[in-house]
């Protein structure tokens, strides 16, 4: 995805015109626009002059995001921060403070004088046009200091794709061209003598409704710009995480260098409580790393050498020397950058609604608010009556609140994801993960450790426990299997070096033989043991009490005795009982997927607590497991990343657990950074508060304007004499979008681990689809490509979800997601010139 910097966009309906037009450019895939961040991302071949000349055409100003770019396309952390950084702000507060100074004076000359007899120089007190031309150069110089509404909105008027500038622009303008023309009239009023038609066009004056609008809309402005600032501080606070400098090392001399000279391969140091530059490798020290910035996780992690290190993380102890190995836009925190800002440049699939909204919003209400000033006047009203109602209509009118409802709880939301070690890649995985009605769990390193440990040792008579774990220390010294290495582990944790021994074989039946001191040792399965040692009963029980639990027990013997048995097995997390709970009190249904057999698959099950346990399933049969859990609900998968990968694209959310440095996972939709199963529901509930939130923003944005337009436009004034002075609609517009924005910031306020809230899902009780099957057989098919046409021709037909051919067995088994008859069948086959003999 090619992202730009798009400018002069001021609401909804402006990048709703932006995305309609770059859309149409030839070569472009897909495009997003978000007016949350003036960020566009664009997908396909089309050039970036073309999307650049599309952008300009309609009005707006466009450029490549990030001037600091790699060849992968990703934006320096330098220059991803720049962009990020609030420079609305500022300005609207100078453009506030300065509309405030000349309405306040201006307020003071139109209501306070005449409300409530506020003195003013004796100049003034009997004339009138003074006191006109006064209000009109003071509301001169309020729409002078806010004249971004007025170029914005009738720029894009002329482009004929009105915005909100264009709605604030014809609202004050009115307001002031009526003024102008009361002033005018009540100068020739002066001339004649009319005192009392002067007077009535003294009450005709709107200036202060024209300065006061435009101010009120300023200050509005100025609290979302905040608000919105607010919004991206989890990304900003990221991109402060990255170190400035390094300290390398260059022929044994430590020197500082800023970041960007640091390369692959260099040697760098890094002291107590420095920030790590780059990613890279412990090659010399020890120490404990605080990678809270990157994982949510605050406890200390202790690093020796061999192991892996990030960039932003703080070296707490020891002094470390290591090897750089990724750098820039590589680094693991850069990455996450990138992710978090992918994300808000997509767009969730809710927002379509007020994309198509705002994109019709505008010109409606200038054609509702010409209807009701028309209205008005057939009805016998007066022309300052009917373009008060009029011009209330254009200004409590907001398309902001429908434009920013989706985006800004996307980027808080993915914020606060990215802030605890949850990376939502796109703003549809975020909405769509809480809407997970099934999760498929991956035994190996997701709900186990994935590293066999020694979990029991039983020592039979005459022997104990830690002369065994040494004999069985000797034995698997030279073994290759991979639960010699738990044997070995434990041996080493209490210490115990295993003796040298001889005349070492590994024997088929999973066994092992060696000779130590002049004593035969095996080791094995009880199939391998029970042909070099007698097994007593209490033994061969002590074992099948171990294998109903998932462990696997080792048997160990010395010259033709058991000496003991250790048992092995892939623990459970700490955590992964607590996380099944969750997931199910979330009214989710838990399955757990294994290669083990049926009587381990079910021990772990049991342990986990999941629903149900799918046992015997090889790597690539995973994703056709989920391709029929798919037919229950909405499902997703939890997995490494690695092996999982068809069943993470398969199914409707791929997570990928524990992801580490390695977080640009391809198959995974939401990526964690940690081990921890716990932050699978913590991502879903992240997600359920994330919708929830757009709802709540989309029913404000809506109810707002279906309450306020008729209020404004006067319906209710014949029945309760209910009317909005255009000064009041303009307050409301202003606190629209901030009310929007603000609800989305209270997202930052929830514990996405705190279950105690958590609410069942209503499951659409989705049925499974019935697959009938039927059986071909054919004649005259020779070869493989024989097989590949009949296939082909099968699997366009309507109803057939796949079909098996086999030239060799002269069939073909179809499986029919409908109902498909057998002439129909017969005939695709036929038409291709082979033979169909039967369909059973």
């Amino acid at each position: 995805m090619e992202q730009y910097i798009v400018t002069g966009m001021t609401c909804a309906a402006c990048s709703a015109r932006v995305e309609k037009a770059v859309s149409k450019v030839e070569g472009v895939t897909s495009c997003s626009v978000s007016l949350l961040t003036n960020s566009m991302g664009v997908e396909g071949t089309a050039s970036a002059q073309d999307i650049i000349a599309a952008v300009e055409a309609a009005g707006y100003g466009a450029e490549v995001k990030g001037a600091a770019k790699n060849g992968k396309g990703t934006v320096s952390s330098a220059a991803a921060e720049d962009m990020l950084k609030d420079r609305e702000t500022p300005l609207l507060k100078k453009r506030l403070i300065a509309s405030l100074g000349f309405l306040i004076v201006l307020m003071y000359f139109s209501m306070g004088h005449m409300m409530w007899g506020w003195p003013l120089p004796s100049f003034f007190n009997d004339n009138h046009v003074a006191m006109g031309l006064i209000q009109l150069l003071l509301t001169v110089a309020v729409m002078v200091i806010n004249q971004k509404f007025f170029i914005s909105g009738f720029k894009s008027l002329l482009h004929r794709a009105p915005n909100m500038d264009t709605l604030v622009a014809l609202g004050a303008g009115a307001s002031f061209a009526y003024s102008v023309y009361a002033l005018l009239a009540m100068t020739g009023a002066q001339t004649r003598g009319d005192m009392e038609a002067v007077m009535s066009y003294m009450h005709e004056f709107y200036f202060e409704s024209a300065a006061m609008i435009l101010t009120l809309i300023t200050v509005g402005k100025m609290l979302e710009a905040r608000s919105k600032g607010r919004t991206t501080d989890a990304l900003k606070g990221l991109m402060k995480l990255a170190p400035k400098t390094a300290t390398i090392v260059e022929n044994g001399v430590e020197k500082e260098v800023s970041i960007e000279r640091v390369k692959k391969g260099d040697i760098f140091v890094v002291r107590p409580g420095e920030n790590i530059p780059v990613d890279g490798i412990v090659i010399e020290g020890n120490s404990a790393v605080n990678e809270s910035a990157l994982t949510g996780e605050s406890i200390p992690v202790d690093k020796a050498a061999g192991d892996r290190v990030s960039a932003a993380t703080v070296n707490q102890a020891g002094f470390i020397k290591c090897q750089a190995t990724r750098v820039g836009e590589d680094t693991t925190l850069s990455q996450i950058i990138q992710m978090v800002s992918d994300a808000a440049a997509t767009k969730a699939p809710i927002a379509k609604i007020a994309d198509r909204v705002s994109g019709i919003f505008v010109p409606t209400v200038i054609a509702v608010a010409a209807v009701t000033i028309a209205v008005w006047l057939i009805a016998g009203e007066s022309v300052g009556f009917a373009l008060a109602r009029g011009i209330s209509v254009l200004v409590i009118s907001c398309p902001c609140a429908l434009g920013l409802a989706t985006p800004v709880a996307i980027m808080v939301g993915s914020g606060m994801g990215a802030k605890n070690g949850i990376m939502f890649k796109t703003a549809v995985s975020l909405e769509e993960t809480g809407k997970t009605e099934i999760v498929a769990l991956d035994k190996t390193g997701t709900i186990t450790e994935g590293d066999p440990r020694v979990t029991d040792i039983i020592p039979a008579e005459g022997t104990d426990a830690d002369k065994l774990l040494a004999m069985a220390c000797a034995l698997e010294k030279k073994s290759e299997h991979p639960l010699a290495g738990a044997v070995l582990k434990a041996a080493e944790e209490k210490n115990i070096s295993g003796a040298e021994v001889s005349d070492f074989k590994a024997l088929p039946g999973n066994g092992l033989s060696a000779v130590l001191d002049g004593s035969e040792l095996c080791g094995g399965n009880m199939k391998f043991i029970s042909g070099h040692a007698d097994i007593s009963e209490y033994m061969l029980k002590k074992s099948e009490a171990l294998a109903e639990e998932g462990k696997t027990p080792l048997f160990f013997s010395r010259d033709g005795k058991l000496e003991g048995i250790i048992a092995v097995a892939d623990v459970i997390k700490e955590d992964s009982p607590q996380a099944v709970k969750e997931l199910q009190n979330m009214g989710i249904h838990v399955v757990m997927l294994t290669g083990d057999n049926e009587r381990t698959a079910k021990a772990i099950g049991k342990q986990a607590g999941v629903d149900e346990v799918i046992a015997g399933v090889l790597p690539d049969g995973k994703e056709s497991v989920i391709r029929s859990l798919k037919k229950k609900g909405k499902v997703t998968m939890v997995g490494d990343g690695i092996n999982d990968a068809p069943a993470l694209t398969r199914a409707d959310i791929g997570i990928a657990i524990g992801a580490g440095a390695d977080i640009a996972i391809d198959a995974a939709d939401v990526v964690l950074m940690k081990s921890r199963l716990s932050d699978v529901p913590a991502a879903i509930r992240l997600s359920r508060s994330t919708l929830k939130n757009i709802h709540e923003n989309l029913f404000w944005a809506f109810f707002y304007n279906v309450i306020g337009i008729p209020l404004a436009a006067g319906i209710w004034y014949p029945l309760f004499g209910l009317k909005l002075n255009p000064m009041f609609g303009a307050a409301a517009m202003s606190l629209s979008s901030f009310c929007v924005v603000t609800n989305a910031l209270r997202l930052n306020l929830i514990n996405i681990r705190d279950s105690k809230k958590d609410k069942k899902i209503k499951h659409k009780n989705k049925k499974e689809e019935k697959e009938m099957e039927k059986t071909m057989m054919i004649e005259g098919m020779m070869c493989g490509h024989c097989e590949a046409a009949v296939k082909k021709c099968l699997e366009a037909l309507p109803g057939v979800a796949e079909a098996d051919v086999s030239h060799e067995a002269g069939k073909a088994v179809v499986k029919l997601s409908a109902d498909v008859a057998d002439e129909v069948l017969k005939k695709a086959v036929e038409d291709k010139d082979y033979k169909v003999t039967d369909i059973k």
